[in-house]
């Protein structure tokens, strides 16, 4: 899961680094076509059934991820990406809502406390204006609405992939994503679409590289146990985008925000010495 965050974090950086000129709907598509070919290529190596044995719920899990990813994207090229940032991170406490209700898992107080902890950290990093005082401009409603919806489809697909860990493989789980982002991503995308040049390749293979370490090791650590308790780790993502502001744009964090990042560090150890304590449910 910690690797995960961290593929995820360089994912962020290639999609900052590329969307200076691409729309971000080709954005989506070029990270859905990579990932697409390099599912494909570990599904082989691997040697399993590519479409997988529960072809109606690996379906549903590449919906959820495409719904989800199309409404973050949304989300952050309509709003401050502080107000983005905090309403999509919401979907770690509803992991562990949903996958106490549909997955009967135990609703462990001390996972919440972490995420408590996590959540703060988070407000201290990203420091939303509405929260800290400072003159803001009204957020737009579709904006704001694609973010909660960001975090909600986010939260159902971590549930789903935990489902489908049980019975499928890693790589099957991970290759529905593109099967159902690639056609999607492509009809919102054509009538913008705009040929990348020079550099801008690279950076979109690389944002499909990120991407696929990501999605693999967050669909090896969602199969490996319960789905609410790993889903705390993803708030590391937070301070290792913020390493590579610093590094790669010249971001400088204020005392709060370092503040923010040691919190999620914390909390992150904190679970992760509780889940070593308790046995996994069947």
């Amino acid at each position: 899961m910690v690797l995960s965050a961290f593929a995820f974090s360089w994912m962020t950086v290639f999609v900052k680094l590329a969307g200076q000129r691409l729309p971000w709907q080709e954005v989506v598509f070029a990270r859905a076509l990579v990932t697409l070919v390099l599912s494909y290529l570990a599904v082989r190596a691997a040697g399993v059934a590519p479409l997988g044995k529960h072809k109606k719920l690996l379906l549903l899990r590449g919906t959820f991820g495409f719904l989800g990813l199309s409404s973050v994207f949304y989300a952050v090229t309509h709003l401050p990406l502080a107000e983005a940032t905090v309403l999509q991170y919401m979907y770690p406490p509803l992991t562990v809502l949903l996958a106490s209700l549909v997955l009967r898992e135990p609703f462990d107080g001390r996972v919440l406390f972490t995420m408590l902890v996590s959540a703060i950290g988070l407000l201290l990093v990203a420091q939303p204006a509405v929260l800290f005082g400072q003159a803001a401009a009204p957020l737009d409603p579709m904006g704001v609405l694609a973010a909660c919806l960001g975090a909600v489809f986010s939260a159902c697909a971590y549930v789903t992939v935990r489902t489908l860990g049980q019975g499928e493989h890693p790589t099957v789980i991970v290759l529905y994503f593109p099967l159902v982002a690639l056609p999607g991503s492509l009809v919102t995308a054509l009538p913008h679409a705009v040929m990348p040049e020079g550099i801008e390749w690279l950076w979109l293979l690389l944002l499909g590289c990120a991407t696929q370490v990501g999605q693999v090791s967050v669909t090896r650590g969602l199969s490996s146990d319960a789905a609410g308790r790993m889903a705390a780790f993803a708030y590391v993502q937070v301070p290792f985008a913020g390493l590579w502001g610093i590094w790669l744009f010249h971001e400088h964090p204020s005392p709060l925000s370092l503040t923010g990042a040691a919190l999620i560090i914390a909390a992150a150890l904190l679970n992760l010495r509780a889940s070593i304590r308790r046995p996994t449910p069947p």
